[in-house]
């Protein structure tokens, strides 16, 4: 006869389904005071070839387009960011979380550097430590709202990428590359754990690519010639960029000036991920009495669901709600694809599952279903904390 289960799973050594299950959810929660909209991961299967230039430069690109645009960086034991920014001062924290740092632009940047008494301090943590930090800058970081994440990776396949895949939601992965043979097997361990993580790859940016003779105009492969059409077409990605050997791009990284770079090498691939992304459709669900916004999230009559594209309204439909149990309802909402939760209030069970679904949670809301929504896409509908506590709807909405 089968022990009934006490759902202890950190203490259970038996592998059953529920536990699997259980066990395989690394995902981190956001600060609750930050809204990120997407995550990029900037990475390579070795070191030396550029991630952090084409974070940097990246980042800068979007900042310019008019995108509120962030840095994690999640290169423990090489961070570099803050240096090719210029920035000297250290991250605050207080019982809200830590404060990112702001670049001259605007980017906001978490750094370790950032915390360290001495830049030139050595990280010596072993794996388990440096990717507790990482998940730490997603999770306590006071990101505020963010359009555009990048997250620079340290070099190869280890714990922190391993990390980041499992813990942060990243929407896709830019693979950085060198014009050298090797280039294959550098990409192919990037490619391949995308794939075994389910990440999207974007495509592929080429540093160090060719070196622009400002004397005679000619353009020089100094590390041989290029293999990355033949390795974007072998795994079937794009080709986003390439950049070339320049000495005033070393300069500004060296001086803190990377914000200064003039230059179109990345400002086609910013826009590509822009468009796309802006083009998107995205889902929100309004918890509803008919076509009002109701009290009670888990008590609500129906769901009004509004598709959006190009930040308007191009199709809605009412659903039926489907049931009470409590931890149901934001599965259910997941599943349809939804972006977006709004109501009036609800419960912080419902809240946290949400959250965990890194599907943003706006409560407070109150009139008209339609017009919640368009207030929202005009940014002027915020979440006001509202939790149910009710005795009568305490489960239904989620506690």
């Amino acid at each position: 006869m089968s022990e009934k289960c006490n759902n202890d799973y950190k203490s259970c050594k038996k592998e059953c389904s529920e536990r699997k299950e259980k066990t395989n959810d690394f995902a981190e929660a956001l600060n609750d005071q930050s809204n990120v909209g997407k995550v990029f991961g900037i990475v390579s299967g070795k070191g030396g070839v550029g991630k952090s230039l084409i974070t940097s430069m990246m980042a800068v690109a979007m900042q310019r387009k008019g995108k509120k645009t962030a840095i994690l960086d999640a290169d423990i034991t090489g961070p570099s960011i803050p240096k090719a920014f210029g920035i000297k001062a250290k991250a605050v924290s207080g019982k809200a979380g830590i404060e990112p740092v702001k670049s001259k632009t605007g980017i906001d940047i978490m750094s370790i550097n950032l915390l360290l008494n001495d830049d030139t301090d050595p990280i010596v943590w072993r794996g388990p430590l440096i990717a507790n930090t990482v998940k730490q800058f997603w999770s306590e970081v006071i990101w505020g709202d963010i359009d555009y994440m990048f997250i620079d990776m340290p070099p190869g396949t280890g714990d922190v990428p391993l990390t980041v895949f499992q813990s942060i939601p990243v929407d896709g992965i830019i693979v950085v590359t060198s014009p050298q043979e090797l280039v294959s097997m550098i990409v192919s361990k990037a490619v391949k754990m995308a794939e075994m993580m389910k990440i999207p790859v974007l495509g592929l940016v080429e540093n160090m690519s060719y070196f622009h003779c400002p004397d005679n105009g000619l353009d020089y492969k100094i590390f041989g010639e290029s293999h990355i059409e033949a390795v974007a077409d072998k795994y079937g990605i794009n080709i986003l960029g390439k950049m070339p050997i320049d000495p005033r791009i070393a300069k500004a990284c060296d001086d803190g000036e990377i914000e200064k770079i003039n230059g179109n090498w990345l400002e086609e691939v910013v826009d590509k991920i822009d468009n796309e992304e802006g083009n998107k459709i995205m889902k929100i669900a309004v918890a509803s009495e008919e076509k009002m916004v109701t009290e009670h999230f888990g008590h609500c009559v129906n769901f009004n669901i509004f598709e959006i594209e190009g930040g308007k309204i191009t199709r809605s439909e009412s659903i039926p709600n489907p049931g009470h149990k409590p931890g149901f309802l934001p599965n259910y909402l997941n599943n349809m694809g939804v972006n977006v939760i709004i109501s009036g209030g609800m419960g912080a069970g419902a809240i946290d599952i949400f959250n965990e679904k890194n599907i943003e949670v706006i409560v407070g809301a109150s009139g008209s279903a339609e017009e919640a929504v368009k207030a929202y896409l005009a940014g002027t509908l915020k979440s006001t904390g509202s939790v149910c506590h009710e005795h009568m709807y305490v489960d239904e909405c989620g506690e």
